[in-house]
């Protein structure tokens, strides 16, 4: 072994030696200073959490470690548990404390419900609604509803409709009758439409699943939906100048595509089911 070799691998080997001693000398420091300290166990972020990012599913993002007490972080979590049905207020980083001010019930959540999302080629509509007209304030974020639209009879003039000085076009099928007006009509809109957002007055505060059951809001509440831009053109036209009422539709109710109802088709059905 030439002699440049022979000194390559001592230089090697020095440096194990003394990478080896300064780990076991950092290990033996902190041991001294944490000698005597009472130490107690948080959860330390471990994966960068996201706001919005519900307690059961951040287990794997966080470690736990021992701290002495006096760098113990106020309100640092100490039981995943007693957060339970809790979001992630804020964005947590990885080596920070969790700390249970940074969590919260989702009604508190002030950005976009958890778990809600919009296909890119869908618009979000707000509509203002008495509780009545949404399911007496039942909706929640999530959900999916059909939507219903009643109109009152429409003065017809020719092949447009006169709404409130605004000149509006009709399609054919409701044109027929061009020195008359159109029925009061309910039709079923849309079919399973998703909530994105339900928002009560300010100050109204969290309301427990049995009250809101039993009790309904006193005022209206605007619920946002996901459609297509042209279902949005619909809705839309029905909120200005019509009512829209919403139900509840399950992904197990079938989609039907039965003619809207009227005066006259509603007792007509009674007679028929007699």
């Amino acid at each position: 072994m030439s002699r440049r070799i022979a000194g390559f691998v001592v230089a090697i080997l020095l440096a194990v030696v003394g990478t080896v001693a300064l780990v076991a000398y950092v290990g033996s420091a902190e041991q001294r200073a944490l000698a005597g300290e009472e130490l107690v166990e948080v959860y330390v972020v471990s994966t960068a959490i996201a706001s919005g990012t519900s307690v059961e599913d951040i287990e794997d993002r966080v470690i736990v470690e021992r701290v002495p007490v006096k760098v113990r972080a106020t309100g640092a979590v100490d039981s995943l548990p007693a957060l339970a049905g809790q979001v992630a207020t804020v964005d947590l980083m990885p080596g920070e404390q969790l700390v249970a001010s940074r969590f919260g019930q989702r009604t508190e959540f002030a950005d976009r419900e958890v778990g809600i999302d919009v296909p890119d080629d869908m618009v979000e509509v707000t509509v203002e609604l008495d509780a009545q007209r949404a399911v007496g304030g039942l909706l929640e974020a999530g959900q999916t509803v059909a939507v219903f639209a009643s109109f009152d009879p429409f003065q017809l003039s020719r092949t447009v409709v006169d709404v409130d000085g605004e000149t509006v076009p009709l399609p054919s099928s409701v044109a027929e009758d061009l020195d008359g007006s159109t029925s009061n009509s309910t039709d079923l809109l849309l079919h399973k439409v998703l909530v994105t957002a339900v928002q009560e007055p300010a100050g109204r505060g969290p309301v427990e699943n049995q009250q809101r059951l039993t009790t309904s809001p006193e005022e209206t509440v605007f619920v946002t939906l996901a459609v297509a831009p042209f279902d949005a053109e619909r809705l839309v036209f029905t909120a200005e100048f019509g009512n829209i009422w919403l139900a509840i539709e399950r992904e197990t109710v079938p989609d039907t595509d039965e003619p809207g109802q009227t005066r006259g088709s509603v007792l007509l059905d009674q007679v028929s089911a007699r």
